[in-house]
């Protein structure tokens, strides 16, 4: 039997029928808990005392997805094992992806890695609220290795690995249809001439709402938009910046009642 990713941690893992892993996920990243940090260190030792136990000849190497500038006890407890980490966002400006450069190097990196030797182990692990963005890199990279195929199944297979609620908590938007249209990128990277794509002018005709909300409490709200991307004049600079946003005052700015938004996305 070949796995090609497991969930390791405090849940019972019938570590010892698997005869080749790739990828492994530590299962605290499928938690809501709140850790105290001696009970961490404790968690973090057991999950890397269970790797040795039942892959004594594997060397691992760890993707970790945090909060930039933060600090992390993961990191501190795995380096004391001898594990070497590396850091990505767990985010991309509030969107659980990352962009295609910094996708890129994740896929690479863990290609290169795997590639080494049959006892190289990928361990993935996410810090409160990363969740969204692990599950997305992770579909990234089975659809990069062929070892799925199909964003949107790949996707739903492994968000359900955790609590469906976990999306709606971690990620006030919805991510899922950006990530799919990012895994899409991966999947076709075959038939473009370049990989990763190159930058592309974006223009933006309409934007339809499918759910309306009720921030009011009377039935409509008062849409502002803010657009990010790199400064068209500066190139060389892939800093995000702030391109447009909507008025905050002005003859455009105005509140939508629900049964006319309606007939508004109606004729779009």
């Amino acid at each position: 039997m070949k796995f090609h990713f497991i969930m390791i941690g405090k849940k019972h893992i019938e570590l010892k029928k698997v005869s080749s892993v790739c990828v492994a996920v530590f299962d605290c990243c499928f938690s809501t808990d709140s850790w105290e940090e001696e009970n961490y260190k404790v968690y973090m030792a057991g999950v890397v005392n269970q790797l040795q136990e039942h892959f004594p000849e594997a060397s691992s190497l760890v993707f970790n997805f945090r909060e930039v500038g933060t600090r992390s006890v993961m990191a501190d407890v795995l380096s004391e094992h001898g594990l070497t980490i590396m850091d990505y966002p767990r985010h991309y400006e509030g969107c659980s992806l990352l962009p295609v450069e910094v996708m890129h190097h994740f896929l690479r990196s863990s290609e290169s890695w795997l590639s080494l030797g049959p006892n190289n182990l990928l361990l993935m692990h996410c810090e409160s609220g990363a969740w969204p963005v692990l599950a997305f890199m992770l579909a990234a990279l089975l659809i990069y290795r062929k070892q799925y195929s199909g964003e949107s199944k790949t996707l739903d297979m492994i968000y359900k690995q955790a609590p469906r609620e976990l999306l709606r908590l971690f990620s006030p938007l919805n991510p899922i249809p950006s990530q799919l249209r990012y895994l899409q990128y991966v999947s076709r990277r075959n038939l473009v001439s370049e990989w990763p794509p190159l930058d592309r002018a974006l223009t933006m005709d309409c934007v339809i709402l499918r759910f309306i909300p009720d921030v009011s409490g009377q039935g409509g709200f008062r849409p502002m938009f803010r657009i990010y991307g790199q400064d068209p004049f500066f190139v060389d600079d892939k800093k995000p910046k702030l391109l447009y946003t909507t008025p905050k005052k002005g003859k455009h700015l105005r509140v939508y009642k629900q049964v006319f938004l309606r007939i508004f996305i109606a004729f779009l």
